[in-house]
């Protein structure tokens, strides 16, 4: 069939769709139950829309929200302001954006099991901040000011609840409380012509009816003290509901909602039975019955112009419907569908058209799909396209044609489809040089502590940045003409888990990374730098460089390199010559081909929980010559929940063997100069707390052990030490805040690194966290600090002899520090880990 150039544009309808209810991408196509099409015809009939508001990921109440998507079929979007870039990740080594990648799309798999929809401000996770005050002056506030009226405009609630308390600054993590406040403070801004100029370009003003404080218990200290206190101002209602048609009680479709969140250690056991939920009116009208947040609120299509009409229709479909025979619903959606056309709301003409023509593709039983045969692939090339159409329940419809949209393809078919008679066509189509490379939009520019950089009004909020290769399919149906817009998916069949989906992901023709994100020169000796190259179309040569600034030296200064076929990469080394002084820089290989220059990383996340993720950042590492030395050479590392300090300690000259808790003996610990614990390995290896009596033995004769932070909640053992330690949830956010020295005269004060207030300059994101309260006089505190306006904290680094050996106990966040090159971390640690390695007096 012959390819031409396409020159329609997509219809006003389908890029609405595009820019407001788009779905997540690369996923395997929900295949509905006749029960669960019930459940979207009887949505159609409701017109009502929600906005949850909170701060993180992990922070929504995925009961109310499933309960407000398939209970009450309103239109319900969490608002999460931040993508959890500052949280930690218990599954994997990502942190920073690209732990912010994956939460994302953790919250994307939520959605598609609970039926919300997604959306987020700029604001970025900056980490843990301890007042609303803090956190607003940190994020751009007129800018996250902005999405929040955005998100309000875009989703046109009805109804607004907050996660959290606007009163409760200083209480509570600063986020939660700031995401509160601006929900707050712009509950009527969204109204006002006048705000935000730009915006009403794309969208028009909107006014909420209502905003609530999504309380519980938790809020007032106690269930006890909840009983007890005053209610006038609440409403409830008992999102405890069955749904005979999904054979599941909301409380189990959101126990499954919440248990995405695996990074964060948030699996949820479903319950059975009354969970009521409580809502405090801030703003608006109590509903009078205090149980049904939409009461005196037309969610009916009378409150759309023309809408008078649909909804008989509506009712009409919902008393005829057939659980057997969804396929003869189709002649009255089809009837809605006209119906629908002539009412005068944009906003819910576009999102019912969408669920109208939806359901009459899933009543038929239509597959419809566009794959190719690669994951990558780069402008100018070329993929083989596989079409597959098939009508798998009996109604009369025709393909009229296919197009591309980000692809050469425009075919003509006017061809009938049979019943379970699949049509399939493949065609070579070329990639035009051109298409934009893919990439999550936020993270493309440069942004600041605490603000993505993402200019592009019409796609500020979206979860993710929008795939540009997609085919539309014209169908035919009684004489109407519906477009089906399809996503071009890599599809592979998996050994072990059978059909799998991809993205399509444009990627560079090269790509370069460094091997390490770090790397320490603890001398003016030259380091080895391992840097590969990767083609992603065959035959590309070039140049390799690393720009160097003044004092440091690069040998050779350039490489030639070859790279025959797709899909080959090569390793090549760098000696890089450290200048005499203490000096930090950042460095980013550089590729030049055919004129080009290339100097982007390509990073995959791969976790079966969420979509394959590609994410295209620019190469970079860290150099950073610092004098640091240690008398520890060989470490046991036990992990916890996933940190990189092991690389990190290799980094300075040890070598670092990863022990099993299982593998612990005293045997196996012989040799070893230390024994360091992960974070929370306490918290996520069982096995530990049959290890208790071995580790300290060890200690006991002559052995170092470093155990690293843990939560109290959920500690596999409570005899984390020789001596009696509690555990708090203190910790000290400010990354500059003044670390006070105690114990000046001991030995990791003094060796072998003379330690000095310089030593804890530019650190990262915090201090450390969940420091001891109380320890036992056994051990020695040597530092003390915290944040402006607080007590001091002198739990963070705890230091016991035992036996002739000594046993460590710290909250310092080494787990950020070391990964990101920060030089006193170095020293310290390297003091910590050479205790008692001096010779005694």
């Amino acid at each position: 069939m012959q390819l031409v150039l396409l020159k329609n544009k997509i219809t006003t309808l389908i890029l609405l769709f595009l820019i407001c209810f788009s779905s997540v991408a690369a996923q395997k196509p929900k295949k509905p139950t006749s029960g669960e099409l019930y459940n979207k015809i009887e949505r159609l009939g409701f017109l009502g829309s929600v906005l949850y508001v909170a701060a993180h990921p992990d922070d929504e109440n995925t009961r109310l929200i499933s309960y407000l998507a398939n209970e009450k079929k309103a239109y319900t979007t969490y608002l999460s302001l931040t993508r959890g870039d500052g949280g930690q990740n218990l599954i994997g080594p990502e942190i920073s954006e690209l732990l912010g990648v994956m939460r994302t799309h953790e919250l994307l798999q939520a959605r598609s099991l609970d039926n919300g929809h997604q959306m987020f401000t700029r604001a970025n996770d900056f980490g843990f901040s301890k007042n609303a005050e803090e956190t607003i002056k940190i994020w751009d506030t007129e800018k996250v000011k902005a999405d929040v009226v955005w998100a309000i405009r875009k989703t046109r609630p009805d109804v607004i609840i907050n996660r959290f308390d606007h009163r409760t600054s200083g209480e509570t993590h600063g986020h939660h409380t700031a995401s509160a406040q601006l929900s707050y403070e712009l509950f009527q801004t969204g109204a006002d012509p006048n705000q935000y100029k730009e915006q009403l370009k794309h969208l028009v003003t909107w006014q909420p009816q209502r905003l609530f404080f999504n309380t519980s218990w938790w809020f007032y200290g106690s269930e006890d003290k909840f009983k007890k206190a005053d209610k006038s101002k609440l409403m409830s209602m008992d999102v405890g509901v069955f749904y005979p048609l999904l054979g599941k009680s909301n409380t189990e479709i959101a126990a499954e909602s919440r248990s995405k969140h695996k990074c964060q250690g948030f699996g949820s056991t479903g319950t059975r039975g009354m969970q009521m939920e409580y809502l405090e009116l801030l703003k608006g009208d109590l509903p009078p019955g205090k149980e049904d947040i939409f009461e005196g609120i037309n969610t009916s299509w009378t409150r759309v112009s023309g809408g008078e009409k649909v909804k008989p229709l509506v009712d009409k479909l919902i008393s005829h419907y057939d659980f057997k025979n969804p396929e003869k619903s189709i002649p009255l959606l089809l009837e809605i569908h006209n119906a629908i056309q002539k009412t005068k709301d944009p906003f819910w003409k576009a999102m019912k058209t969408k669920e109208v023509e939806d359901l009459i593709s899933e009543c038929a039983g239509l597959f419809l799909e566009a794959k190719t045969n690669t994951h990558k692939i780069t402008p100018g090339d070329s993929i083989t396209l596989d079409i597959e159409i098939v009508q798998r329940l009996p109604f009369d419809m025709s393909i009229q044609s296919i197009k591309g949209h980000g692809l050469l393809l425009d075919s003509n078919f006017n061809q009938n489809i049979i019943l379970n008679e699949p049509i399939k066509w493949s065609e070579k189509i070329k990639i035009p040089e051109a298409t934009a490379y893919t990439a999550p939009y936020w993270l493309v520019n440069k942004g600041t502590l605490g603000l993505y950089n993402v200019e592009n009004q019409e796609i500020i909020g979206d979860p993710e940045t929008k795939r540009s290769l997609n085919v539309t399919f014209e169908l035919k149906l009684k004489g109407k003409t519906i477009l089906y817009n399809k996503e071009v998916v890599h599809k592979y069949n998996s050994p072990e888990n059978g059909e799998t989906y991809r993205p399509l992901e444009i990627v560079p023709p090269l790509s370069v990374k460094v091997k390490e994100p770090v790397y320490i020169f603890s001398s003016d000796q030259a380091n080895d730098i391992k840097v590969t190259v990767h083609a992603w179309v065959k035959n590309q040569k070039g140049t390799l460089s690393i720009p160097l600034p003044t004092g440091w030296k690069s040998i050779p200064d350039v490489i030639n390199f070859e790279l025959k076929q797709a899909g080959e990469s090569q390793d090549f080394t760098f000696s890089i010559i450290p200048p005499v002084k203490a000096e930090e820089i950042y460095i980013s290989p550089e590729i030049t081909s055919n004129g080009k220059r290339y100097n982007q990383s390509i990073i995959d996340i791969d976790y079966e929980h969420i979509p394959f993720q590609t994410v295209l950042m620019q190469s970079e590492a860290k150099l950073s010559k610092l004098d640091v030395k240690t008398l520890s050479k060989r470490i046991a590392y036990v992990m916890g929940a996933g940190d990189e300090i092991p690389a990190s300690l290799n980094q300075i000259g040890c070598q670092v063997d990863l022990i099993k808790p299982d593998a612990l003996s005293s045997e196996k610990l012989q040799g070893y100069d230390a024994l360091v614990l992960g974070v929370r390995a306490y918290n996520t290896e069982e096995g530990l707390k049959f290890k208790q009596q071995i580790i300290f033995d060890y200690v006991k004769n002559g052995g170092n052990v470093v155990v690293q932070y843990n939560t109290a909640n959920g500690l596999v053992t409570k005899e984390l030490a020789p001596y009696p330690i509690t555990l708090s949830r203190s910790r000290v956010t400010v990354e500059d805040a003044e670390m006070r020295i105690l114990a000046p005269e001991h030995e990791v004060m003094n060796s072998p690194n003379k330690l000095s207030a310089v030593d804890f300059d530019h650190w990262v994101q915090e201090r450390g966290l969940y420091f001891p309260s109380e320890w036992d006089k056994n051990f020695t505190p040597i530092f003390s600090c915290n944040d402006p306006g607080e007590k001091p904290i002198d739990g963070s680094l705890l230091i016991a002899p035992y036996g002739e050996g000594n046993f460590v106990y710290t909250g310092i966040s080494f787990f950020r520090q070391l990964p990101a090159g920060v030089s006193g971390a170095y020293r310290l640690f390297a003091n910590i880990i050479s205790l008692g390695k001096n010779v005694r007096p």
